[in-house]
C-alpha cells in the first residue's frame, strides 16, 4: 500500500495530467460547503472547551449548490477510542446548522462534521409538490423504492429499523401489484413511503450522497468545577486568631465549617512554601522587614526548601494531606498558588544558576516592572541554558502537588511566561490527570488573556473587577458570552484579591459590596472572594488599589462577625447558584430593558428554569425604575401575565403585562432576584 502510494505520488509529480486529475477528484469529493464551525479555534490549532455531562452546542454553516436537501451530523469520540458516535444537526437559519452534544467524561475528544445530499428527503419534497399538482408519480414511486432499498442494503439499519423498512417495501410491492396504477394508488403508496417514521429512518440510514467530512477538531472536556465554582481565598498563616501567632494547617481545618457554611466549594491559598529572608519585605510593603515579620509568601524559597516544600510554621506535608482530606469531608477542594518566582535564598539559584538572569557585575537580576523593582524575588528564564530542564522542573512541581491531592491551581502572572511552556506543561499534566484545573491570574491585554485560555488555562481572571457602569458591564459580558472566546475562555469573576482593593469598593460601603457580590455570583459561572470581603474590608493605601496593612506582609486576625457583615447575602447567592441550573451557565445571559442608567436588568434560562435579576449600581441613591418583563421569551404577548417567585423572600405572585415598576434602596437591599414560570411549568 505504502509503495503504491509513493508510486502514485511520484507519477503526479512528473505527470501534470495525473496531478490535475487528483486535484479534480479531491475537490469533487467535497461538494458540501462546511464553514464557520463554532468549535474550530484558530483553524483547529487549539481545542475548544466543554464540560462533562453538560450540553454543548456545536454550530456550523453548511450548504451546497442547487436545491437538493442536505443533512448533517457531528461525529465524535474519545481520543484514541474506536468507533465514533453521531448526533444529527438541524437547520437553524441562513444555512446555519446546530446540534447539542453531551460528552460523558473528562478528557480529550476528536470531533468532525459530516454533511451529505439527502436524496430521500429531496425525493419526498419534490413528489409532494407533484402530487398536490395532480400529476402522476409512478416513476417517482419507483425512484423512492430504489432509495429505500439502497438505505436497507448500504445503511445497515439494526433490528427494528430494518424490519420497518423491509415491511414498507413489502407492503408497497403488494399494494402496487393489487391496486393497479391510478392516482389513488399512487397517493396511498406515497403516504406509506413518506411516513414521518420512514423519513426519520432514512435520514439516519439512507444513502449519504456526496458525503463531505470536515477536518478533525479537538474538544477538551473539563469536569464541572472548571466551569462552575465559588472560590474563597484566605492566607493560612492568618487563621490562628492571634496576629502574634503564625497560623497552621490545623487552624485552617478549624475554619473549614465557616467556609462551607458560606456555600463555597473551592478554598484557595496563596503560596504555602518557605519564605526567603534576603530583602524580605516588611509591613505595608516596606523595603526593610522588622524582626519577626513574616515576609511576602510570594518570595518563595529558603534553606527549608522551594516550590515542593511547605513553610515549617504551617505544618508538615502529612498535616497538609490531612487538611486535603478534611476539606473533602466538608465538600471543599483546596486550590494552591503556582507562582514561578524565587526568593534570592531559593535552592534552585545555587543548584541551577543557568535558570536565572545575571547582571554584568555577577549579581543576580531581581524581578522588575520599571520603575517598580521587586527586591525580594527573582525570575527564572525559560530559554538559553534553562531549556528544557526548567520546563521539566516546573512540570514536576505541579505533578508533585497533584500527587498530594491538589487538582486546582491558581497561576500567578502567567502572561509573563512563554505561551509554549504553558501549552506543553498543561497538556503534560492533563495526560496524567485530565481533571486538573488551572486559573490564570492575568490582568493584561485582551489578546494575551485569550491566548492563555487557548493554550489550556481552564479559567481566567477578567476585567470584571473594574467594570462598574451599566454599559461597560453589558458590553463586556456580551463580548465574553457571544463572541468566539465563549468556546475556550471561562472568566472567574473575583470581586477582590490580596493585590486588588478596587476603588469602587473603597468608596461604596456595604451597598457596593452587596452589589458586586450579586453581579459576580449571578453573572459568572465561576466567581471568587478574598477573605475580608464579607466584612466589607476596604481600608486602602492612599491613592492606590492596595489594602492598607495587607496580610501579604503581616499576619492578621479577622473578626468575620463584626457588625455590617454580608454573610447572609453570600449564603443566599451560593444557595441560589446551587439550586438553579440557569445560574450554573455562563454564556446564557441576556440583558433586558430597565429604563434607568443606574439599574442593570438581566436574565438567565436553562430549560424551564428562568431567573431574572435587577441590580442597583448606585451605592448612594435609591432607584425607582420601569422595566420590561421578558414575556416574549415564553412566546407570550405584551399584555400577557406570568407567574413569579421572589427568590429572596420566597413569596409568589403574578406580573400582568410587559411593563412593571420597582424600587431598589441601596442600604436596604440593592438587588432583586426573581424566578419566572412559563405557562404550564409547575411551580
Amino acid at each position: 500500500m505504502l509503495g503504491n502510494d509513493l508510486t502514485d505520488k511520484a507519477k503526479q509529480d512528473t505527470d501534470p495530467a495525473a496531478s490535475s486529475d487528483a486535484r479534480l477528484r479531491a475537490l469533487a469529493a467535497q461538494r458540501i460547503a462546511i464553514e464557520g464551525v463554532s468549535i474550530e479555534i484558530d483553524g483547529g490549532r487549539f481545542p475548544a472547551k466543554a464540560v462533562a455531562d453538560q450540553p454543548t452546542t456545536i454550530e456550523a454553516d453548511i450548504f451546497s449548490d442547487g436545491h437538493d436537501s442536505i443533512a448533517a451530523a457531528i461525529a465524535w469520540r474519545r481520543e484514541g477510542a474506536g468507533d465514533s458516535q453521531e448526533a444529527p444537526m438541524t437547520f437553524v437559519e441562513n444555512d446555519r446548522w446546530a446540534t447539542t452534544v453531551v460528552f460523558p467524561e473528562n478528557g480529550f475528544y476528536d470531533c468532525t462534521i459530516l454533511a451529505w445530499r439527502d436524496l430521500f428527503t429531496t425525493w419526498h419534497k419534490e413528489v409532494t409538490k407533484k402530487l398536490v399538482a395532480g400529476q402522476r408519480i409512478a416513476l417517482e414511486l419507483e425512484e423512492g423504492r430504489r432509495l429505500l432499498q439502497d438505505g436497507l442494503d448500504k445503511g445497515h439499519p439494526p433490528g427494528e429499523a430494518r424490519a420497518t423498512l423491509v415491511g414498507v417495501l413489502a407492503a408497497d410491492a403488494a399494494h402496487a401489484e393489487a391496486g393497479g396504477e391510478d392516482a389513488s394508488t399512487d397517493a396511498a403508496r406515497f403516504a406509506r413511503m413518506g411516513d414521518p417514521a420512514v423519513l426519520a429512518l432514512m435520514q439516519r440510514f439512507g444513502p449519504r450522497t456526496h458525503l463531505t467530512e470536515y477536518k478533525t477538531l479537538t474538544v477538551f472536556v473539563d469536569r464541572k468545577a472548571a466551569a462552575f465554582s465559588a472560590w474563597y481565598e484566605l492566607m493560612p498563616r492568618s487563621q490562628s486568631g492571634d496576629p502574634n501567632r503564625h497560623g497552621t494547617f490545623d487552624d485552617v481545618i478549624a475554619r473549614l465549617p465557616y467556609v462551607r457554611d458560606l456555600g463555597f466549594d473551592v478554598l484557595y491559598f496563596p503560596p504555602i512554601h518557605p519564605i526567603g529572608k534576603t530583602n524580605r519585605k516588611g509591613r505595608n510593603n516596606s523595603l526593610t522587614a522588622q524582626e519577626g515579620e513574616p515576609g511576602s509568601p510570594y518570595a518563595i524559597g529558603s534553606e527549608d526548601g522551594g516550590h515542593d516544600a511547605i513553610h515549617p510554621e504551617l505544618g508538615s506535608l502529612d498535616d497538609f494531606r490531612r487538611l486535603i482530606a478534611a476539606a473533602k469531608d466538608h465538600g471543599l477542594e483546596i486550590a494552591l498558588d503556582f507562582a514561578i518566582q524565587c526568593s534570592p535564598d531559593h535552592p534552585w539559584i545555587r543548584e541551577h544558576p543557568e535558570w536565572f538572569d545575571w547582571r554584568p557585575d555577577g549579581t543576580i537580576k531581581f524581578a522588575e516592572n520599571p520603575p517598580k523593582k521587586y527586591e525580594d524575588i527573582v525570575n527564572v528564564h525559560f530559554y538559553r541554558g534553562a531549556l528544557p530542564s526548567i520546563w521539566y522542573a516546573l512540570r514536576d512541581v505541579v505533578l508533585f502537588w497533584v500527587d498530594q491531592g491538589v487538582r486546582i491551581f491558581r497561576v500567578d502572572n502567567p502572561h509573563t511566561k512563554p505561551f509554549p511552556f504553558w501549552e506543553w506543561m498543561i497538556d503534560e499534566v492533563r495526560r496524567k490527570d485530565p481533571g486538573v484545573i488551572f486559573l490564570a491570574e492575568a490582568f493584561t491585554r485582551p489578546k494575551v488573556m485569550k491566548r492563555l485560555a487557548k493554550v489550556g488555562f481552564s479559567q481566567s481572571y477578567s476585567y470584571f473587577t473594574w467594570r462598574n457602569e451599566k454599559q461597560e458591564i453589558t458590553d463586556y459580558l456580551t463580548e465574553l458570552t457571544q463572541e468566539e472566546c465563549r468556546e475556550y475562555m471561562r472568566p472567574n469573576f473575583f470581586v477582590n484579591t490580596p493585590d486588588i482593593n478596587p476603588r469602587f469598593l473603597q468608596s461604596s460601603g456595604r451597598p457596593g459590596f452587596r452589589t458586586r457580590l450579586v453581579l459576580a455570583a449571578t453573572l459568572g459561572g465561576n466567581y471568587g472572594v478574598y477573605n475580608g470581603f464579607e466584612i466589607c474590608e476596604a481600608a486602602a493605601v492612599p491613592g492606590k488599589e492596595e489594602y492598607l496593612d495587607s496580610e501579604k506582609y503581616e499576619i492578621r486576625a479577622w473578626d468575620m462577625n463584626k457588625p455590617g457583615h454580608i454573610q447572609d447575602d453570600i449564603r443566599l447567592m451560593n444557595r441560589l447558584r446551587r439550586t438553579h441550573p440557569a445560574l450554573q451557565d455562563f454564556t446564557n445571559v441576556t440583558f433586558y430593558n430597565a429604563f434607568n442608567d443606574k439599574v442593570l436588568s438581566y436574565g438567565k434560562q436553562t430549560g424551564n428554569d428562568f431567573v431574572l435579576v435587577h441590580v442597583n449600581l448606585d451605592p448612594d441613591a435609591t432607584q425607582v425604575f420601569e422595566f420590561e418583563v421578558p414575556l416574549w421569551e415564553f412566546g407570550l404577548p405584551d399584555e400577557a401575565s406570568v407567574e413569579v417567585r421572589d427568590l429572596i423572600h420566597g413569596n409568589s405572585f403574578t406580573w400582568h403585562g410587559k411593563n412593571q415598576w420597582l424600587e431598589l434602596e441601596p442600604h436596604t437591599r440593592p438587588y432583586a432576584i426573581w424566578q419566572l414560570f412559563a405557562p404550564g411549568v409547575p411551580r
